[in-house]
């Protein structure tokens, strides 16, 4: 059976135009577009009509950074696939990467086939996945070759966590020569995380361990050594990099730089880092274990740099990293001591409509926000231009917005499976109505009418982003 939508009267915006225009979806895709009420518009005819007058029709955001269910500090991430898919959607994301964990010991396909079973008829919109390497040898090594045949396309390593994730320059090297070869990407958590564990245990020993410290510990100079690290890693190797949730000023300027000398380095801010400070970890009465995270956050100072980077393009994505824990009983586990405070915000329902807050705020433009949200992370993880934009052909993940609807950012109201929101109490402007995920309403002016299993693994090709 054949289906058909079509979406009036609404302004379309992409990453490279704005145009009032309807659009036609045919059997889950973009079949066309037209200017609105032009005959070509008035000639489209569906089973379905949305009025989206007075609105913006955008691309289904792309959230390339996301950890359901993810085991951390002896807890697990408060979300499911089932509830931060759900979440994802009422917040205007149709498509998640999310990261698969290899143990050490153990091969990427263990970890592979795990994260495949978590999420499997389960999510409610389309997913893929990274691979997080926690384990370098020769075998790691080959399988890396043949996840990325498959459709995993991306490697994440991390300099921080020693004994958990860890890897030495040494592993690393060998991960970026085989992805250079293999035309993966390199995910790197920049922090140092040797020279950090030492400062965490001088803190502990001096009896500081408020939530705070965690945000003193974790240097910004020691994200901006292991970012300058990792970038000239990645020169040697010849291969891409890829610096995940980027939060300091001069870690910044050490991806300017080496943009600068031409090299195929990218990084990605997150909503926290935008809009929070290490004043939210200051709070009293424990209350910003809330809103520990690494990287941290920073004093509010650096929110103008990372900014500035969205608009220069030296930082090219916003993802959430979402990672939640729920402050009664996980985040309490670090009462008493700051580094047994599980590492994660909630975050994933929020990106979309903190951005657009951001484009009133002067800090984007409207094409930007759709590019840093949508259009770049389908690149950067090659789904484009299957998702990421608006044009025929590409899958039909459309969210019908309303940028003039008023909000309070709340728990009590947010749909993420997680007791506190990072930013209660915030309004803001701009609201999702509508979301079609493949021509599928999955919200429907403001109702979730989707349904877990909808949601569809997605491979994807090597990244479409490089110079």
């Amino acid at each position: 059976m054949s289906s058909r939508t079509v979406i009036r009267g609404g302004l379309v915006v992409t990453a490279s135009d704005e145009i009032h225009a309807d659009v036609l979806i045919e059997d889950g895709r973009i079949a066309a577009l037209a200017a609105s009420g032009t005959p070509a518009a008035g000639a489209f005819t569906a089973d379905r009509t949305i009025d989206a007058t007075g609105k913006y029709v955008v691309p289904g955001g792309v959230d390339a950074h996301t950890h359901m269910e993810l085991p951390f500090g002896g807890t697990f991430a408060s979300d499911t696939f089932e509830t931060g898919t759900r979440a994802a959607a009422w917040g205007g994301t149709t498509t998640i990467v999310d990261f698969a964990v290899q143990s050490v010991g153990r091969s990427l396909r263990h970890g592979l086939d795990t994260w495949h079973a978590k999420a499997e008829g389960n999510c409610a919109i389309d997913y893929g996945f990274h691979m997080i390497v926690s384990d370098v040898n020769q075998e790691t090594l080959k399988e890396m070759d043949l996840l990325v045949e498959e459709g995993v396309t991306s490697f994440k390593q991390f300099m921080a966590y020693p004994g958990v994730f860890y890897s030495d320059d040494g592993q690393i090297l060998r991960a970026m020569q085989r992805s250079a070869e293999n035309g993966g990407l390199i995910m790197m958590h920049a922090e140092n995380g040797i020279a950090i564990d030492v400062l965490v245990e001088q803190a502990l020993a001096r009896g500081e361990t408020d939530p705070r410290f965690h945000g003193e510990v974790r240097k910004a100079l020691l994200e901006a050594e292991a970012t300058h690290r990792a970038i000239r890693l990645a020169q040697v190797a010849g291969a891409p990099l890829y610096v995940v949730h980027v939060s300091a000023t001069e870690a910044v300027a050490e991806l300017a730089r080496a943009r600068d000398e031409g090299l195929n380095v990218f990084g990605e801010t997150c909503p926290q880092y935008l809009f929070l400070s290490t004043d939210n970890l200051a709070e009293p009465d424990f209350e910003g274990a809330k809103y520990v995270c690494s990287t941290p956050l920073r004093p509010k100072e650096h929110q103008a740099a990372l900014w500035r980077g969205l608009r220069t393009n030296d930082l090219q994505v916003v993802s959430t990293d979402h990672c939640p824990f729920c402050f009664t009983g996980q985040k309490e586990l670090g009462r008493g001591d700051f580094s047994k405070i599980p590492n994660g915000l909630p975050g994933v329902e929020n990106r979309m409509d903190l951005l657009h807050q951001a484009v009133l705020d002067g800090h984007i433009t409207r094409r930007r926000w759709i590019e840093i949200a949508c259009a770049t992370p389908a690149r950067m993880f090659g789904l484009y231009p299957k998702k990421g934009t608006i044009a025929p052909g590409a899958d039909a993940d459309v969210v019908i917005y309303d940028p003039h609807a008023e909000q309070v950012l709340s728990a009590d109201t947010h749909h993420m499976n997680v007791d506190y929101s990072a930013y209660e109490g915030k309004r803001i402007t701009g609201r999702v109505e509508t979301v079609l995920s493949r021509g599928v309403p999955v919200i429907t002016e403001r109702e979730y009418t989707g349904r877990a299993g909808h949601g569809a693994y997605t491979p994807r090709s090597t990244c479409q982003y490089l110079t």
